[in-house]
């Protein structure tokens, strides 16, 4: 029954993934807080199944001609360098510290997405008083 449980927290993961939000963002801590799934066996898992999303993606821009080919290896090279770096460092931290680290890197990014949301309401804002005067 456990099994089933993490099939939902895939899907819950790759909905939210699916929307943009960054699915590890949810599917980290229901592993990690939920069903006591170590730090580094819940990161493994968010890491194996980020890969058929992407690959799904990377088959509907290529369709949508929204990829310019010739940019790639400028992404690809720098991304596969730091994911085998990050994996390599994720490995030396213990779990209590990883898991601290990613709890501060939520609550930074809860408040890079506080500013940014706080930010567009005041610009809206001011595009409204400028259009009224």
């Amino acid at each position: 029954m456990k099994f089933v449980w993490f099939i939902i927290c895939g899907l819950i993961g790759g909905g939210f993934a699916g929307m943009g939000m960054g699915g590890g963002t949810f599917l980290i801590p229901l592993l990690n807080v939920f069903y006591n799934v170590e730090q580094h066996t819940a990161q493994a898992i968010n890491l194996i199944s980020f890969i058929p999303m992407a690959v799904i993606s990377l088959i509907v821009h290529f369709k949508n001609k929204l990829i310019d080919k010739r940019g790639v290896l400028y992404l690809i090279i720098p991304g596969v360098l730091s994911v085998v770096g990050g994996a390599y460092l994720a490995k030396l931290i213990k779990g209590d510290l990883l898991k601290r680290i990613f709890g501060g890197f939520l609550i930074l990014l809860a408040i890079f997405q506080l500013i940014i949301f706080i930010k567009g309401i005041k610009d809206k804002s001011k595009e409204n008083a400028e259009q009224n005067t």
